[in-house]
């Protein structure tokens, strides 16, 4: 079970991508890509190595997502970010502190073996 943040990240990606498909002129037009990819971005929220105390995506050290959908979910981010402001201000503002939360240590079990 995820906690609040991990539920605030998941529905500012969903609210995100939501828009990119329904307002931005180069979205793919392919049906079912976007709630794919949103699926996609909640199984890896799901699976994060810091849980609740995960970073900003961006400044994570843990690059958990494959690098085709990480490069798609830039573009998204990218083009819904600034108009989030104006259609879900709290999120935003939420996230944008969320993205000024200092870098937790890699929990041990993730870390590299010392030889």
């Amino acid at each position: 079970m995820s906690g609040k943040r991990i539920a605030r990240e998941k529905e500012t990606i969903g609210k995100m991508i939501a828009l990119y498909e329904n307002k931005c002129p180069q979205a793919l037009k392919e049906e079912g890509h976007y709630q794919a990819l949103n699926a996609y971005a909640d199984k890896r929220l799901d699976k994060c190595v810091f849980g609740e105390e995960k970073p900003a995506c961006k400044q994570c050290p843990v690059h958990c997502y494959q690098p085709a959908k990480r490069e798609e979910m830039k573009q998204v981010m990218r083009w819904a970010g600034p108009r989030m402001l104006w259609r879900h201000p709290i999120l935003t503002i939420r996230h944008l502190i969320d993205d000024r939360r200092p870098v937790p240590e890699l929990p041990e079990k993730y870390r590299p073996k010392k030889q």
